[in-house]
């Protein structure tokens, strides 16, 4: 009974005593900076999540996905090993590094979306544009003017006109085919 006693002091004093004497990374001469490590980490997640989608395309216009970063930071990949190890050994710095790397990232984000929703409202407008310019208004003789991607067609005909004003008027819905003959 007492030597199991012993046995778990002493265990727990030598966890202890190893756990102690963790040693502090040595600074490397040529450390990264913490804005500049924000910025390679902010580029390395980006390509890293832009490469599993289009990593052909990448390739095709001559990024090497797996070196982009260090060539563009002017880094080689044990600087910045050896800059992480250090930065992680101190968990505030490391934390206050990716809490910038989120909030640039979060920013990117909503500005990629408000970029997308106006190339949507964009392109909506355009198409409504060019609705607009292939139904023209009537000319003096009453004749609907219309142009087609190669002519100008004139037609006096009131469900053109009717066509016309539905489709300015932007109702939404499939309009069913007429024809003058009975398909009986």
């Amino acid at each position: 009974m007492i030597l199991k006693r012993v046995t778990l002091c002493l265990g727990i004093l030598i966890a202890a005593t190893a756990c102690y004497n963790m040693e502090k990374p040595e600074k490397p001469h040529n450390l990264i900076s913490k804005e500049k490590m924000v910025d390679i980490i902010i580029d390395a997640k980006l390509i890293a999540s832009a490469s599993t989608v289009n990593r052909k395309m990448m390739e095709d216009h001559g990024v090497n996905v797996n070196t982009y970063v260090y060539e563009k930071h002017n880094i080689d990949s044990l600087q910045f090993a050896l800059s992480n190890s250090y930065y992680a050994f101190y968990a505030k710095d490391y934390e206050a590094i990716y809490v910038k790397v989120k909030d640039s990232l979060e920013a990117l984000k909503v500005k990629f979306r408000e970029e997308e929703e106006q190339l949507r409202i964009e392109k909506a407008k355009r198409k409504s544009d060019s609705l607009k310019l292939i139904f023209k208004e009537m000319d003096s003789l009453g004749l609907v003017k219309y142009q087609d991607s190669l002519k100008v067609i004139k037609k006096k005909d009131t469900l053109v006109e009717k066509l016309v004003q539905e489709v300015l008027h932007e109702k939404k819905g499939l309009i069913a085919p007429i024809s003058d003959k009975d398909p009986q």
